[in-house]
């Protein structure tokens, strides 16, 4: 009784009165609150329907089944970060990549890191060797990165741009894996930014402090206050993608900033708060660095994320680790999110009701901020999003283990195919 007040109080539906469709309408903000409680993004009660979906989104992109939208053709996507790891088990997660994508940027923080162009180039070779020869329909073309050191020198950013690589990734020391090797302080890296500014070449920044005096919730914040802001007044022609964005605070910055800056959004990151870490214990497969966030972040970047601005692409930060790394009385931080990547964002995209938005966020926005053309829509590079429930492997195959991908074990709504 009490808890019924309460809720009519608030004004939910109480039990009593859920079988009236008004009463059945004022619950549904108890039961986002409720999915929004356990982690995972609370779901709309309408897909985009009949006369909307083909205004926005053309009718030869989409068919119907009833009202409901069923059915979503694009030119193949890019995923604009991405980690392969290295060694035997490329060829264990390259498929996945190469099933579903056109181009990747491809992280650099290997063991020992990417730090000149001429192991950048080799690595390419070791990605491509991995492509599969069984799918003659795939042109996955790898983007490589540089990893940016204290010591980086301004030669090897000229040399870098004139051999095709796109950017240097910004790694704080200590800031995720791998970045035992990045930048202690920004300030030592003046001679090579300043050489980025220059030539045009991208900076790709990891952005949160390392100060373990900050709070791990408030990193990201932090360092776009400070070394950001720094970056940005030191070399105002500077092109800087924020990568992995997780808050309101990055969102309105972003947001506010010429479109030399840019960021890239994950799938878990507007898919789950931070409740889905500790939903019912600790959930070593959740986590990964930027950590995932209060619910009210996890709105505004999806917010972002589905609203078409051009200042936001898609960047999934797929990064498997095996089961035992993930595990362990230290367990690594990453999300392996490719073989899933597009299903979930279809599946966010449309409990937003943004679905005529998906393709300029994972086709459009990335390629007009790099300076690279779009993939074309013809037959052999296309991707079809149907909604046809399917259900994510709980594991796959890497090297002499496995690895949990994200949504392992549960039903998504909608399924890729590739024309």
């Amino acid at each position: 009784k009490t808890l019924s007040l309460l809720m009519a109080a608030r004004g939910y539906a109480t039990p009593a009165r859920l079988g009236d469709p008004g009463a059945r309408a004022m619950a549904r903000p108890f039961r986002s609150l409720a999915a929004a409680r356990r982690g995972f993004a609370p779901s709309v009660t309408r897909a985009t329907r009949g006369s909307e979906a083909r205004a926005q989104l053309g009718q030869s992109a989409v068919e119907q089944e009833g009202e409901a939208v069923s059915r979503l053709t694009m030119a193949v996507p890019d995923d604009w970060h991405l980690h392969v790891r290295d060694g035997e088990v490329l060829g264990d997660v390259v498929p996945h990549t190469c099933a579903h994508f056109s181009r990747a940027i491809i992280m650099p923080n290997l063991v020992p890191p990417v730090t000149t162009t001429d192991l950048a180039l080799q690595y390419r070779d070791r990605i491509l060797k991995q492509v599969p020869k069984s799918m003659p329909e795939c042109r996955f073309n790898p983007l490589m990165t540089l990893y940016l050191t204290d010591d980086t020198p301004a030669d090897e950013v000229w040399k870098a741009k004139e051999e095709g690589v796109v950017g240097f990734k910004l790694y704080p020391a200590g800031a995720t894996t791998n970045s035992s090797s990045g930048v202690t302080d920004v300030k030592r890296c003046h001679g090579a930014l300043k050489a980025m500014e220059s030539s045009g070449m991208v900076l790709l920044v990891h952005g949160e402090v390392t100060d373990p005096e900050i709070d791990i919730f408030d990193r990201e914040k932090v360092f776009i206050e400070t070394t950001l802001a720094w970056i940005l007044n030191a070399f105002p022609h500077l092109k800087v993608v924020l990568e992995h964005i997780t808050t309101s605070d990055a969102v309105n910055f972003v947001s506010a900033c010429p479109s030399s800056i840019g960021a890239t959004i994950t799938p878990q990151h507007i898919l789950m708060n931070r409740n889905m870490l500790f939903q019912r214990g600790i959930r070593p497969h959740h986590f990964c660095l930027p950590v995932l966030k209060r619910e009210t972040h996890r709105r505004e970047v999806t917010r972002a994320a589905t609203s078409g601005d051009k200042h936001f692409f898609m960047g999934t930060d797929s990064a498997p680790h095996t089961t035992k790394a993930k595990i362990s009385p230290c367990g690594c931080a990453g999300i392996y999110s490719a073989p899933v990547a597009l299903s979930v964002y279809a599946k966010v995209f449309e409990q937003e009701r943004s679905l005529a938005n998906l393709e300029k966020f994972a086709t459009e926005n990335g390629p007009a901020f790099y300076g690279l053309p779009k993939n074309t829509n013809e037959e052999g590079n296309r991707i079809t999003l149907v909604k046809e429930p399917w259900v994510v492997p709980q594991r796959y195959r890497f090297g002499s283990d496995h690895v949990v991908p994200l949504c392992a074990g549960m039903t998504l709504p909608w399924k890729v195919t590739r024309e």
